[in-house]
């Protein structure tokens, strides 16, 4: 047996034998949830630098195949454990905590048992050629020792890559394989890597090191790494790259569907009640789609009568996407801009929540290399202590694509009082244990952040005609893909007709929904969480509206929504109709 199996297989016997019995379920449910944390912390270390936790700065996860089949015994052992404590002794934060650790390892198993392995280890949006500059930016470099953490990590990355590999090969063998059509731009980025390796966010840590450092060893440190960029990781991508373009592309699909994978339609469906936390059938998704679209177009239609355009609404569409007014030409002009509507909105935000987080959110540029593959922007959470902040990570690729008339609803999705304000409080609250503070669930984060992008109104946004439409255009894009992500992945919808919904429905500039489409395409039933999430938060709002009345306080509901942490949309209604019954008492 493989020794790493073997050492999982004695730590389940030992997990099996008796809690002590004057450990109180409530205690055996905190060792419990330590113990599992603490695994997720040695055995993915880049999650780890991530949230704030440096112990294991010099290594990176072993994703190797017998590495992953030891993470799924270690799910079924944690939810063994689980199941062995009174469940009936527990009230209060611990019994949701309780619940939400056994959700998710049986969610873990659930999808184990469709693949053992990762599916797609690499893609166009993700692997490690994106998550390695990632890595680097979330790590700390101040001191000597955290440089040679980080020439571990340019060590053990060589074997990471070989773990890739394995992985793919795998999946050749039993059918596992990316769809073509996205796969196709993988091997060209990998390239552009090597090639901007000396400028990269890779060798960015060993330029401008901090003079604290004796010099002797700054120069000793910086012949090390340029060493291992040069003799180590180059190799390890140009291998990477050799392998997909001989091997892995040509054994590619060339369908689209999640359900033309091994797992079917069974797979699809695991994946739309994964990413949505509901019991939703595709086709129940795609039917509130064409419903959203419809009344979100109606709205977009009196807007544009307000701007005084003559013309179709197909013909007000080319129109945004091609006058030069609603473009900046310069990258620092839309950063700024982005930093302009993020201090906006920070003013505002009191008369909106109860309890803010402390965490600071800044802007930044996307990494060069594959930013045209990118969506508009994204967030990076920062860590709890405060030492690396959050940030509003700005697409400045194609700046004929980024329209102004898009950027205030964009950066309430992404900054305040979206995704920054959601996870940075989330991190703060007292008493949750460390799963929940760093949980992660698409349907409610997505959906918060949607839901945030409709406070904007109320908070003094969209007030321009103009960007009032593109607040309408960001809410009708997440509700077409409702649509296209079910027409391809359980309608038998093509990659073309998607695309054309998109471009017809939307005033989505065309190539950033070819871009969508083909995140759909690899991450299926990931987009279907952001409309269905905000969907179920404004009717918690209207009930809880309705309900209380004169007693209704959206300062406190909003807290309300975010101050467990993110949850399964089901324990969401749970928690707010719990909120409701005690507002509803209070004197």
């Amino acid at each position: 047996m493989n020794q790493f199996l073997f050492l999982f297989t004695l730590l389940f016997t030992l997990l099996l034998a008796p809690f002590s019995h004057a450990a109180t379920p409530r205690q055996q449910l905190n060792a419990l949830l330590d113990s599992d944390w603490q695994w997720n912390m040695r055995n993915a270390p880049e999650f780890a630098t991530a949230v704030g936790d440096n112990r294991y700065n010099d290594r990176l996860s072993d994703v190797s195949l017998a590495a992953s089949l030891a993470g799924n015994l270690h799910q079924e052992q944690m939810l063994v454990q689980a199941k062995r404590i009174d469940r009936s002794k527990l009230s209060g934060q611990d019994l949701v905590s309780y619940e939400l650790f056994v959700y998710e390892k049986q969610k873990n198993i659930q999808a184990a048992k469709f693949y053992p392995y990762n599916p797609e280890p690499i893609s166009q949006l993700n692997g490690v050629q994106f998550e390695f500059p990632q890595l680097v930016a979330q790590t700390p470099f101040n001191t000597a020792k955290d440089y040679r953490n980080y020439l571990g990590r340019l060590r053990a990355l060589p074997k990471y890559v070989d773990g890739v590999i394995e992985q793919l090969q795998q999946g050749v063998k039993s059918g596992w394989v990316a769809p073509k059509v996205t796969m196709r731009v993988v091997p060209g980025q990998l390239q552009e890597f090597v090639a901007k390796l000396d400028s990269s966010p890779l060798a960015a840590p060993f330029k401008g090191m901090p003079a604290s450092i004796p010099a002797a060893q700054r120069a000793s440190l910086e012949r090390e790494g340029e060493r291992l960029l040069r003799q180590g990781v180059a190799p390890a991508f140009r291998k990477l790259d050799a392998y997909i373009s001989a091997s892995y592309l040509p054994a590619c699909r060339d369908s689209i569907a999640a359900s033309s994978l091994p797992g079917g339609a069974a797979y699809y469906a695991y994946k739309v009640k994964e990413n949505t936390t509901t019991g939703m059938t595709p086709q129940e998704i795609h039917e509130v789609g064409l419903q959203e679209v419809a009344r979100i177009q109606a709205e977009m239609k009196l807007v544009m009568q307000q701007t005084g355009f003559k013309g179709t609404f197909a013909e007000f569409i080319t129109f945004l996407n091609t006058d030069p007014r609603f473009y900046y030409t310069k990258p620092e002009d839309l950063l700024a801009g982005y930093k302009d509507i993020i201090k906006k909105s920070s003013a505002q935000l009191p008369r909106f929540f109860a309890e803010i987080p402390r965490a600071a959110v800044d802007v930044k540029p996307v990494p060069e290399v594959g930013a045209e593959n990118q969506a508009g922007a994204y967030y990076e959470p920062g860590t709890p202590d405060g030492s690396r902040p959050g940030y509003f990570v700005a697409n400045l690729s194609k700046l004929d694509s980024r329209p102004k008339w898009e950027m205030e609803t964009l950066t309430l999705h992404e900054s305040v009082p979206g995704h920054h304000l959601q996870t940075a409080r989330a991190q703060e609250i007292k008493g949750l244990p460390e799963f929940r503070r760093f949980g992660w669930y698409v349907a409610f984060g997505e959906g918060w952040a949607l839901y945030a992008e409709s406070l904007g109104g109320e908070m003094g946004f969209y007030t321009d005609p103009y960007s009032k439409f593109g607040h309408l255009n960001d809410e009708l894009f997440r509700a077409a893909r409702l649509v296209v992500d079910t027409g391809m992945h359980a309608l038998g919808w093509t990659r073309q007709q998607a695309i054309d919904y998109m471009n017809v429905n939307t005033a989505n500039p065309p190539h950033d929904n070819q871009v969508e489409i083909d995140r759909y395409i690899v991450d299926p039933g990931q987009a279907l969480g952001y409309k269905i999430g905000q969907l179920k938060i404004k009717a918690l709002r209207e009930k809880a509206q309705q309900e209380l009345g004169s007693k209704f306080d959206l300062r406190r509901f909003n807290n309300a929504v975010i101050d467990n942490g993110a949850l399964p949309l089901e324990m969401l209604e749970t928690q707010i109709n719990n909120w409701i019954a005690q507002q509803a008492a209070a004197a």
